[in-house]
């Protein structure tokens, strides 16, 4: 029920009424007087319902939006803000707040890109209370822009030319300490011995604890151990004295 039709029902009782004015005793138009007197109190109390739930549900939205605008944002809040591309709401960080004390400005970075953008206190919300704070969801997951798209594609191709060095890398030692055992077992086949490999050492100890220390295959005999001596001090004369 609405307007329209408490405005149809009161025409049709106005009717009613003058066919009454010329036939009083006619108990056909009384009963339809009746019946239209009801529908119109029905219908009026029905649009008053309506437009109070209206007024109810718009000043509950002007109310909603006056707490989110008086709000004092900070640096590093989190909440909902609306991105210019699509115009919809998406979770983002505050990462700088501007602008004047009347109209603060603030620049937010929406999770899950790097892109930042400049908006006003009508254009960033408080969280909702259901809200997961791991990102956005797939459903609620905006297109990249270009230039975003870019910049996760570079990141990419950077990520890869690291990889690609490393196992360079590691393969060149990996042949490298190859082509060292071959030599090494090659050697040894030819009666050469290599210090070193095979769990031996380059340094050569004799069991004697007093005897020299020398280094293995380097041609060159054993270092002798000087005997530790006291030192004498000898007492001469002063010319001076």
């Amino acid at each position: 029920m609405d307007n329209t039709d408490l405005e149809t029902y009161q025409v049709q009782l106005e009717q009613v009424e003058q066919a009454l004015a010329t036939d009083p005793e006619n108990a056909e138009l009384k009963d339809l007087r009746n019946e239209l007197k009801e529908l119109i109190e029905l219908t009026q109390a029905a649009v008053a319902q309506q437009e109070a739930a209206s007024s109810s549900k718009a000043e509950s939205s002007r109310k909603a939006a006056a707490v989110s605008t008086a709000r004092t944002w900070s640096a590093g809040d989190e909440c909902l803000a609306k991105y210019s591309g699509d115009s919809q709401w998406y979770p983002a960080r505050i990462t700088s707040v501007g602008g004047s004390t009347d109209n603060r400005v603030y620049s937010v970075m929406f999770k899950g890109y790097n892109s930042t953008e400049l908006v006003n206190a009508t254009q960033i919300k408080a969280l909702p209370p259901n809200h997961q704070s791991a990102g956005p969801s797939a459903g609620n997951k905006r297109k990249l822009t270009k230039v975003e798209e870019e910049e996760r594609e570079r990141k990419k191709k950077k990520n890869e030319k690291k990889v690609e060095a490393k196992a360079a890398k590691a393969k060149e030692q990996t042949e490298k300490q190859q082509s060292w055992q071959k030599f090494a077992k090659k050697s040894e086949k030819k009666g050469i011995h290599i210090a070193g490999v095979s769990g031996t050492s380059i340094f050569k100890t004799p069991d004697n604890p007093l005897g020299r220390v020398g280094v293995t295959g380097s041609g060159k005999g054993m270092t002798d151990v000087a005997p530790k001596t006291k030192h004498k001090f000898e007492v001469k004369d002063d010319p001076n004295a």
